[in-house]
């Protein structure tokens, strides 16, 4: 299978500006761009089906230009929105490219000294470069002359909302222009000739397809892939609590790792093959795994390990499976509060003063009371002489057994169990 058949196999390919698209693919290395939006200074689960479409043309030989909006963001795409987006003061958006640019580089090659097939190395090109220094007088002569507005009243994000309670402003509706200007820019400079995209920035792709033509009787292309929602039409990589995003400081490994292992099965299957880099006959096995024992959750574990491998590293994906292990009673060591707390979310915690495992240290049967594993000294008594103590599910010997700092799982929790099931934390403050 050819690579951009292995694209629609994939189910990553929703539109393309030529019937002929993998025929041209085929025919020599190309370089392809895609736009990031930089509204915050980590990417998310919705940017990474981007992302990774870049880095399967980089495997496939051609050249990949990540462009992140520093000039563009301070607009704000109006595709799939009902209202205009909070502009972005400059030094946010500076701060916001600069962090998207460090993530890019786990998935993109940037070594000037690596070439694919004869091309470049990955690029992150930021497009205020191109566009900060214009002039309004500049923008209107050079580039506004040649946009017809009933071409652009005619797109679908430009409809949607002029019939909607919102409206659009002025600054929404260039966006369009300058978006299209990248395309003409990247091809001029450096010879890119597709642009690829999300399904809602198809609008935004033919624009500039358009401009280069007018501009520079230049021949570029476009594709878009489908964007990133649930059987039910749901957006993937919302939760209650926010967005998935891919820096380990706003959503951990562990949260990571548990969202994917959470996919519904109508998902999953349509996640393997987008997301991951699993062949064809790997995933089919795992459909067919899924089919005969969908409770064992195969799909979602493999699903799971392999995008938290890719997003946070071997080490990320040793810390989220080690926290999913807890679950089934393995020993607690080496996290940090912050995992623990997500670990143990919904359970109770009690308080204690750091001072209290100096010394003889923490006496087990305060402990157990302490954080409301047990009522008294004496219900605290009998669970430990019933040998259904634990600390970081380590079981109790006996009564002597006393707390100290050697004991922490975390910076400054102690993780106790009364039976089975039965969890609580002890915080040290």
């Amino acid at each position: 299978m050819d690579f951009f058949a292995d694209l629609q196999a994939r189910g990553l390919v929703h539109q393309a500006t030529d019937p002929k698209l993998g025929e041209w693919l085929a025919a020599k290395p190309r370089t392809v761009y895609a736009g990031f939006d930089p509204t915050a200074d980590s990417l998310h689960v919705g940017s990474l089906l981007g992302l990774i479409v870049l880095r399967r043309y980089q495997k496939a030989g051609h050249r990949p230009i990540a462009v992140v909006g520093g000039a563009t963001g301070m607009i704000g795409d109006p595709s799939g929105k009902s209202a205009e987006r909070k502009l972005l003061d400059k030094e946010t958006l500076e701060r916001n490219v600069d962090g998207l640019a460090r993530q890019m580089r786990r998935f993109l090659d940037f070594d000037p000294a690596v070439t694919h097939n004869g091309q470049g190395p990955a690029l992150v090109a930021n497009n205020h470069d191109w566009t900060g220094g214009w002039s309004y007088l500049e923008f209107l002569r050079d580039i506004g002359k040649n946009f017809p507005v009933n071409v652009m009243l005619g797109k679908d994000s430009v409809k949607s909302r002029l019939g909607g309670d919102a409206g659009m402003s002025y600054t929404e509706f260039s966006y369009m222009l300058l978006q299209a200007y990248d395309f003409v820019y990247l091809a001029e400079e450096y010879g890119c000739e597709l642009q690829a995209g999300g399904s809602d920035q198809w609008g935004n792709i033919t624009a500039g397809i358009d401009l280069a033509r007018r501009m520079h009787s230049r021949q570029v292309y476009g594709m878009t892939w489908p964007l990133l929602t649930k059987s039910d039409g749901t957006k993937m990589g919302k939760t209650e609590s926010g967005a998935i995003w891919l820096d380990a400081d706003r959503t951990s490994p562990y949260e990571f790792f548990q969202y994917w292992v959470n996919t519904d099965d109508a998902d999953v299957g349509g996640c393997l093959r987008m997301l991951t880099e699993l062949s064809h006959e790997e995933i089919a096995s795992l459909d067919a795994a899924r089919s005969e024992n969908a409770s064992a959750r195969e799909s979602q574990k493999r699903l799971a390990e392999e995008l938290t491998r890719l997003v946070h590293g071997d080490a990320g994906l040793a810390t989220a499976q080690q926290a999913t292990e807890i679950f089934f009673g393995a020993e607690i060591d080496g996290l940090d509060d912050r995992t623990l707390g997500q670990i143990f979310a919904d359970v109770p915690a009690g308080e204690m003063p750091k001072s209290q495992l100096a010394g003889e240290g923490l006496a087990i049967v305060d402990a157990l009371v302490a954080a409301g594993l047990a009522k008294s000294k004496g219900d605290a008594r009998r669970t430990v002489e019933q040998g259904g103590a634990y600390v970081n599910n380590r079981r109790v010997d006996g009564l002597d057994r006393t707390l100290t700092a050697a004991d922490l799982a975390s910076e400054s929790v102690i993780v106790l169990r009364s039976g089975r099931k039965k969890y609580a934390l002890l915080r040290m403050v």
